[in-house]
This record gives C-alpha cells, sequence and structure tokens, in this order.
C-alpha cells in the first residue's frame, strides 16, 4: 500500500489558500492536508484537515510545522514590499526539514525588466527555490479576473474608465482557476517546470468595457491617457498614493508593454479543466458590477 504524500498549503486563512484546500478535497484526496497560517484562529471552521501555525517570521518555528511535510506549496504572502525576507526564510525551512517538493504562486514576467514594483519580490523567490534543489513548480499567475470588481462599479457609475494600457491585453484568470492548478500542482510530481496560469484568452480593456455594458446595460466609454494624467486623476479621486503608484499605474504600464497578454493551457495542464473566461466570471458577478 503506498502512501499518499503529506501536503502543506500555507496561507490556508487567505481567499486563494482556502480555495486550494477546497479543491484538493474535491478531489477527494485521501493523503494528510496541513493548512499553515499565522493565526489558526481564523481556521477553526476548517473540516478535514490538520492545522498549523506558520509564520515566516519564525524559522524555527516553520521547520517544526513542516515536519513530516512532503510537498509545500508557497503562497505569497500579503506582506507587499517586505515579502521576500520572509519568503526567503520558508525556502530555508523546507530546505532543513526535509520536504521534498515545493510550488510557489509568482507572477507573470517577474524579471527585473518588469514595470511593476513588487516583481523583484517574486523574481528573488523563483530563484532561491530553484538554488535550493528542492525539486519545484513555479506557477506564474495572471492577475485576478475578480480584480476588475474592484475598479469596474465605479467606472459604470461614471460612465468612463480611464486607462494608460493603451490597448494592452491582460490573461485575466479567476481566482478559482488559480486555486485549481495549484492543487494541481500538488498532485502531480513536481519537474522543475514553470507555468503561467491565465485564463483562456487575453482581453484588452476596451473588450472589458463592452462585456461589462452588455452585462448592466450601462455604457461604459475607455478613456485613454498617459501614466501621470492617470496617476493624478486616481490621486485627486482620493485613491492611496500606495494603491496609484504600485497597482493602477503600474498594472496599466505592464499590460501596455506586453508583459500580461498571455494566453496558457496551464489550468487544464494542471487540473483537467479549461479556464473561465473573464465574461464567465462577470456574469457570476453581474450583480456586483450593477452596485
Amino acid at each position: 500500500m503506498t502512501t499518499q504524500p503529506t501536503l502543506f498549503v500555507s496561507g490556508a486563512s487567505g481567499h486563494l489558500g482556502r480555495l486550494v484546500i477546497a479543491a484538493l478535497q474535491s478531489r477527494g484526496y485521501d493523503g494528510k492536508i496541513i493548512a499553515g497560517t499565522r493565526d489558526p484562529s481564523k481556521l477553526a471552521d476548517l473540516k478535514g484537515v490538520e492545522v498549523r501555525k506558520a509564520d515566516f517570521t519564525d524559522k524555527a518555528g516553520l521547520v517544526s510545522a513542516l515536519a513530516g511535510v512532503d510537498k509545500f506549496l508557497i503562497i505569497s504572502t500579503d506582506q507587499i514590499g517586505t515579502r521576500l525576507a520572509g519568503h526567503l526564510v520558508a525556502v530555508e525551512a523546507a530546505k532543513v526539514a526535509g520536504v521534498k517538493e515545493i510550488a510557489y504562486t509568482s507572477m507573470p514576467n517577474p524579471e527585473p525588466t518588469s514595470a511593476i514594483t513588487f516583481a523583484p519580490e517574486h523574481f528573488g523567490t523563483e530563484e532561491a527555490i530553484k538554488a535550493s534543489g528542492i525539486p519545484y513548480t513555479i506557477l506564474r499567475m495572471n492577475w485576478y479576473t475578480e480584480n476588475l470588481l474592484g475598479s469596474l462599479p465605479g467606472a459604470l457609475a461614471s460612465g468612463k474608465w480611464y486607462s494608460s494600457a493603451a490597448g494592452g491585453r491582460t490573461g485575466y484568470v479567476s481566482r478559482i482557476d488559480c486555486a485549481r492548478a495549484a492543487a494541481g500542482a500538488l498532485l502531480l510530481p513536481a519537474a522543475n517546470k514553470t507555468y503561467t496560469v491565465t485564463g483562456p484568452a487575453a482581453v484588452s480593456n476596451a473588450e472589458i468595457a463592452a462585456i461589462a455594458t452588455r452585462l448592466t446595460g450601462k455604457p461604459l466609454e475607455l478613456v485613454e491617457v498617459d501614466d501621470a494624467s492617470l496617476a493624478a486623476g486616481a490621486k485627486a479621486a482620493g485613491v492611496p498614493d500606495f494603491v496609484v503608484d504600485n497597482f493602477i499605474v503600474a498594472f496599466d504600464r505592464n499590460a501596455r508593454e506586453g508583459k500580461v497578454d498571455l494566453a496558457t493551457d496551464a489550468v487544464e495542464t494542471l487540473w483537467g479543466t479549461k479556464p473561465e473566461s473573464v465574461e464567465a466570471v462577470l456574469v457570476a458577478h453581474k450583480a456586483a458590477l450593477a452596485a
């Protein structure tokens, strides 16, 4: 009788982590699943898994948490700007604990030329994982389709969507498809591969605006501006500088430069189902769009 590998999912109290565990359970995985979190009390409702405290600032504690673990999914933390140090601790702890495989949730094209300010954190983590000698699967996940639910309702309310993407396209992927890809990576043998995880097609902001208009009946005009005008307008509207500089402007520039114009079969390869389209996700959240 073959014993199933013990799987460890970090960041298990976050949206993605919970979905990864749910995906594993949906496949009837009968090996041990360990849910790691900085605050175990947040997972008191989670059934069918073992919960362990996993703090990437505490190497000794993390080594203990990884005892007996075969496969370790490192979900990038929410400490944007300072998370590389914690990720490096996680990789070192995995080596000390004798973890056999690592999977990591990265971003598309995180190489040093990226316009995204936090790309170096992902690239540095990828390099550390490769240097560790532990077999790995890198999951370069494109931007969540659900991110559009933060910007589209306001744009629909005003009738105008300001963008500096200049027609650049993005291979948006739903959070559930990212979770399925990550779960699939844990269920398959690691082969030192890097996957870019996307939806079925890359779409432009003009195409997204047309979808939103069709779904809500509200006309939405895409207004192309330059980066400086986009930043000034967002800041004048009260958006925090950190968000404007690190997300709104950087993401549009990244799209304009073609860094996220990607459509792959990674979800189908890793999980066996085709990913959801942008339109399918927006249809499922139609009420939020119209709010």
